[in-house]
C-alpha cells in the first residue's frame, strides 16, 4: 500500500458555511463542542452554495442521541422530487462521552445547545455547539458597554 506524502502542514481545511451572530451576546458561552451532521445528498449540495442559516436551531438530546433543531439548509435548486424537507431535525454525531456530558448539562443546570458555526472540515459538514447560559438585559448591556469601550480605545488609538 502506497504512503500518503506528507502534507505541507497539518492544519485542517476549514471553510465556513454559516455564524450564529446573536449566541454570544445572547448567551454566557460555557463550553464548545465539534460534531459531524447527518446529511442527505441534496442537502450537501446546498451547503455548498452556502444557503443555510442557523440563527433559529438549537440542539436538544433525545434518547441518548443529540438532534439539531430548526436548522434550515435552503432546498437545492437542481434536486428535483429527491430535494430534502429545509428544517427537518438532524442528528448530531458525538462521542459517547460527550454526549453523556451533555445530558448532565442539559437536564440539570439547565443549560442550553447553541450552535456556533456550521463549517466543512476537510470536506466534511461540522457544526460548532456550544454549551450556553442565557443572559439576562442588564449582562448584554454590560457586553455592549465593554464593546463601546473597546471602539472607543481603538479609535483613539488610531487618531494618535
Amino acid at each position: 500500500m502506497p504512503k500518503k506524502p506528507p502534507a505541507a502542514d497539518n492544519k485542517p481545511d476549514v471553510q465556513s458555511i454559516a455564524r450564529n451572530k446573536r449566541a454570544r451576546f445572547d448567551y454566557h458561552i460555557l463550553e464548545t463542542f465539534e460534531a459531524g451532521l447527518v446529511l442527505v445528498g441534496t442537502e450537501v449540495k446546498s451547503l455548498r452554495e452556502g444557503r443555510a442559516n442557523i440563527s433559529d436551531a438549537y440542539g436538544i438530546i433525545r434518547d441518548g442521541e443529540a438532534f439539531l433543531l430548526n436548522l434550515h439548509i435552503s432546498p437545492y435548486e437542481r434536486g428535483g422530487y429527491t430535494n430534502h424537507e429545509p428544517e427537518r431535525t438532524r442528528k448530531l454525531l458525538l462521542h459517547r462521552k460527550e454526549i453523556r456530558r451533555l445530558i448532565g448539562a442539559v437536564e440539570r443546570q439547565g443549560l442550553t445547545l447553541i450552535p456556533l458555526e456550521l463549517y466543512f472540515k476537510d470536506g466534511v459538514a461540522k457544526v460548532a455547539l456550544a454549551l450556553g447560559k442565557g443572559k439576562q438585559l442588564h449582562d448584554k448591556r454590560e457586553t455592549e458597554r465593554g464593546r463601546d469601550a473597546a471602539r472607543e480605545i481603538a479609535r483613539a488609538v488610531r487618531t494618535r
